[in-house]
């Protein structure tokens, strides 16, 4: 059945909703309040052709899911061109597209990924990827730790080479440095988490597959290079309790080794930017509220979850546990006694609540206040602010694992550099972690210990009222 642009016009109310992609046309009324981003993102496609906003968080196979129903007919997609889009491209952005991104050879740290995202992304995907909670001071601060830990280097030590693989729950890994759960990364390029699969592969790191990502585990499975590259999935608690049933066992099915569960953010931080960005762009809705991106993404997250839901993860899959979202020493002990075999001392990356402490200056809790588990077989990941080798040598030296990197990821995709940015990414970061062992003497990471590192102006700003 052939529809024409001004029938679709007539159904752009939550009572009949209807919206066209890549030609066809659907009715999603009655998926309206099912939408795990919430019903007003469609509602602002509907009766139109909604194909770039679908295209930017989706994949194709999404469409699977709705019923048979909902399909209406096709439709020329000629005759939607010239509809309004609701993504804004930036003036910085629109400006410097003239002339393309400068090439990945010219790229000599991670900072310049940043800087080229910042000019090429989307306005919605820069606020959202680049935002942080209220005043952003615990986002600026992540960062701000490993600037007050200063290395030792020591000297005649001959080095000859250096070795930085290791292991991440069992799995063999090139470097102490994996992929965090990153959400709708197709924002950033259309490959999404699959090019971000790949290049993984490639370069022998480990990924952390986001709870909201833009592609389908079964297809970022696939884009890796072998089946022995691990790949983890991140699970926030669903309201609906069978949604998070059907998610930790499509990911077992799938392929997935180790299952993320990020507690976290019970509710979702005050993104001002994010939300900013959104009353733009719904300028003229009257009833527009200020929800980002980032609360529409996590709207369906549960508050009221406690220590018990390891239980029912337990009963739920054999997988290995990894806790994301630790940020005191209390509860890093917790999760110890609570038998996981992994925690991730994390923030958020200062996207949840301002002024939480560093998840470094957890790390500094903890081998203070429970050295015990740094020796233990629970393996201590960190993420949040590490944008440099020496960041990743001086977590290492503490006593972590490995470290998580998020936003860097997302930027070296952006301008259209998909797997190749990525991989440039982790070159350079190989070359600074390689690099600075040989400065501090270090053959292995094995061979990094605490007094590698002056800890002494973070150790100031440790309380003194821990109680376990």
């Amino acid at each position: 059945m052939t529809i024409t642009r001004a029938d679709i016009a007539q159904h752009k109310s939550r009572e009949s909703c209807w919206v066209a992609i890549h030609g066809t046309v659907y009715d999603v009324t009655d998926f309206l309040d099912h939408h795990p981003g919430g019903a007003n993102v469609i509602l602002r496609c509907a009766g139109r052709d909604a194909t770039d906003d679908f295209d930017s968080v989706h994949s194709a196979e999404v469409l699977k899911e709705l019923p048979d129903t909902a399909l209406q007919g096709q439709i020329d997609a000629a005759e939607l061109a010239s509809c309004e889009k609701t993504i804004i491209p930036s003036e910085k952005a629109t400006e410097t597209r003239v002339i393309g991104p400068p090439p990945l050879s010219t790229f000599i740290n991670l900072h310049d990924f940043q800087e080229v995202a910042q000019r090429y992304l989307p306005a919605n995907a820069w606020a959202y990827y680049f935002s942080g909670a209220d005043d952003e001071i615990s986002k600026r601060n992540n960062a701000r730790a490993y600037q007050k830990v200063a290395l030792r280097p020591r000297i005649l030590k001959k080095v000859p080479n250096v070795d930085t693989n290791t292991s991440i729950l069992g799995h063999a890994v090139s470097l102490p440095v994996y992929i965090s759960p990153l959400g709708i990364a197709k924002l950033a390029h259309p490959d999404g988490e699959c090019a971000l699969a790949s290049a993984a592969g490639k370069e022998g790191v480990a990924q952390v597959l986001a709870n909201g990502a833009s592609m389908p585990i079964e297809r970022v499975m696939a884009s890796r290079v072998s089946n022995e590259q691990p790949l983890f999935f991140q699970l926030y608690v669903n309201k609906d309790i069978n949604k998070s049933v059907e998610a930790v066992k499509r990911a077992e099915k799938a392929g997935a080794q180790a299952i993320w569960i990020t507690v976290d953010s019970p509710v979702v931080g005050k993104r001002e930017m994010d939300e900013r960005l959104n009353l733009a762009v719904m300028a003229n809705d009257s009833d527009a509220s200020g929800q980002g991106v980032a609360k529409i993404m996590a709207s369906s997250i549960s508050p009221y979850i406690d220590w018990e839901i390891l239980t029912w993860l337990r009963n739920l899959t054999r997988l290995p546990v990894v806790i994301k979202g630790i940020q005191c020493v209390e509860d890093a002990v917790l999760a110890y006694e609570h038998g996981v075999q992994g925690i991730v001392l994390s923030n958020h990356g200062g996207r949840s609540q301002d002024t939480a402490q560093s998840p470094l200056l957890t790390l500094l809790e903890i081998r203070k206040f429970a050295p015990h588990l740094i020796r233990s077989n629970m393996q201590i990941f960190i993420d949040g602010g590490i944008r440099r080798g020496t960041d990743v040598l001086k977590a290492i030296a503490l006593g972590a694992t490995a470290v998580g990197l998020g936003r860097p990821f997302l930027f070296s995709m952006s301008a259209g550099y998909g797997e190749s940015g990525v991989r440039r990414m982790l070159e350079i970061l190989r070359q600074e972690i390689e690099a600075n062992m040989i400065f501090l003497g270090a053959t292995s990471l094995k061979g990094l210990r605490p007094e590698m590192v002056n800890a002494s102006r973070l150790e100031r700003d440790l309380i003194g009222s821990v109680k376990l």
